[in-house]
Order: C-alpha cells, then structure tokens, then sequence
C-alpha cells in the first residue's frame, strides 16, 4: 500500500523488515541497546554479532540512551547502510511526545546519514505496550512533516492485527493509497 505525500513516497507493508533492501533500517530498541527481543532480537540475529557489538560500546561510550532519541550503528549482514535504533516510550509511563520524538529523530538521523529509503517497523508496540492505534496515528502525523524531504519510507509491520490497524489509520491520515 502505497501513499505520496508530496515529494515522499510512503510505503505501509506487512512483512520482515531484516529482509527489506533500504538505506537505514530503525530498530525499536531499549535505552541500553540491548537487543533481547521483538524486531530488535530479529535485526541483531539476521545483522549478525557487529551491531550487538556496536551498540554496547555506543552505551559504554555515551550512556543510555533517552526515549525519544537515536543512536547508530552499522547494519552488519542486513542490505541496509546503517541501523538507527530509535528509543520509544513505555505506554503509560511516557508521553506521546516520546513515540513522536523516535519516529522524527530516526529520519532525521537517516537523513543526516544520506539515506533516501528508510524502514520503520511500529516503535513501541511491542513490549512497551503502546496500542497499535496510537502507534499508528502518531507515526502518521510525524511522517506528514517530511513530505517534501524526497524519501522513500517503509513502514513494516510484523503482525496481522498491527497491519490492519495501521492500514486503517494511514488511510484516514495520509489519504488514500
């Protein structure tokens, strides 16, 4: 399903994102990077030992990183550049803002690297409970501000149940497809 806004080509599919061949893949990770489950355990399984490898000494060198922020590594065996490891909100413990924060700051950060495709999976909606709903809303109106930025961004939802909400909600705020 594919939107356009503006110059930015949005592409909302079902799948898994270590297969996808971008410039950056975003990584839903935990402040201390350490890739234990969900998409986070699937990037650093398929990107082999490196990224876990870098990540550690990124939290060595500058501490843990904050909701909403990003931190960078390589993209090891994956057919990406780079992985961007955006740092979401806990549902209820952290505000919107936070989720909004990792979604710009990741392609912002992607765009400071020089990419022109990004994959994005749902940050937060995983063991930081965030609804798919809020998720998908937020993410929605974050990539309305780069409609001019000339990207290709890919957002990849693992589940069925996360596909059909996202596919809902992109419908209503981006348009249709």
């Amino acid at each position: 399903m594919e939107f356009s806004l503006g110059s930015t080509t949005v592409v909302l599919m079902k799948g898994d994102i270590t297969a996808l061949e971008v410039d950056v893949i975003v990584n839903a990770a935990n402040s201390y990077l350490e890739h234990g489950g969900g998409v986070a355990l699937a990037i650093s399984e398929k990107g082999g030992p490196r990224i876990q490898r870098e990540s550690t000494e990124y939290v060595r060198k500058h501490g843990p990183v904050p909701a909403g922020s990003v931190a960078v590594t390589s993209a090891g065996r994956l057919r990406a550049k780079y992985v961007v490891h955006a740092v979401g909100p806990i549902y209820g413990v952290e505000g919107d803002d936070k989720l909004e924060s990792a979604v710009r700051n990741s392609i912002l950060k992607a765009m400071e690297l020089g990419a022109k495709s990004v994959a994005l999976p749902a940050i937060s909606t995983g063991a930081y409970g965030y609804p798919y709903e809020r998720c998908a809303l937020l993410t929605a109106r974050v990539l309305r501000e780069f409609r001019e930025a000339g990207l290709r961004i890919v957002v990849c939802i693992y589940t069925d149940e996360g596909f059909e909400v996202f596919s809902r909600i992109f419908r209503k705020e981006l348009g249709s497809p």
